[in-house]
């Protein structure tokens, strides 16, 4: 199993892969247009010998009024044959390591806090979120710091028009 970043020939078997992860939800235009932006996004990619078998998407974001570098993750996929295998967890893990190295200082995401509690996310209190979440998700809005000396951020996230759509941020 290798992570890498992925490259333009790899977006057929990323688009393939999430309604394979999530056959319950439709996360292909977002993906899409994440994929479409020239910048601002890590992507990265799990694969087993020739097959594409996880994804993440990472989004450059900022705090209105503020020079913050934070990160949004997500989405986070993989197909249903390696699930529960940690190729999730090693994406993570390799999406931290070089936005580190990028100089952000801390990663938020909108999931499950049993899973990505993990990797050291904890419940976000200091940052909204860029819509209002509903009060049975106000536990999934989550950080990381990747950086300690950073300080603690406060502010509400700004993010790219890809994930500035209401309907991401509510059931």
């Amino acid at each position: 199993m290798t992570i890498r970043p992925s490259v333009g020939d790899d977006r057929g078997a990323i688009t393939a892969l999430y309604p394979d992860a999530f056959p319950g939800e439709d996360l292909l235009p977002v993906v899409g247009k994440l994929m479409d932006m020239p910048s601002g996004v890590l992507s990265l990619v799990a694969v087993d010998g020739e097959t594409i078998v996880g994804h993440v998407s990472v989004t450059d974001c900022r705090l209105t009024d503020a020079d913050a570098r934070l990160a949004l993750l997500g989405p986070l996929g993989v197909a249903s044959a390696y699930q529960k295998q940690g190729i999730g967890g090693a994406l993570v893990r390799e999406g931290h390591i070089r936005l580190r190295k990028a100089g952000i200082s801390h990663v938020f995401v909108l999931e499950d806090p049993a899973y990505y509690g993990r990797f050291g996310f904890v419940v976000e209190t200091g940052v909204a979120a860029p819509f209002d979440l509903p009060v049975s998700w106000r536990d999934a809005w989550q950080s990381v710091a990747l950086d300690s000396d950073a300080g603690t951020p406060h502010g509400t996230l700004s993010v790219p028009e890809p994930r500035n759509d209401r309907a991401l941020w509510a059931p």
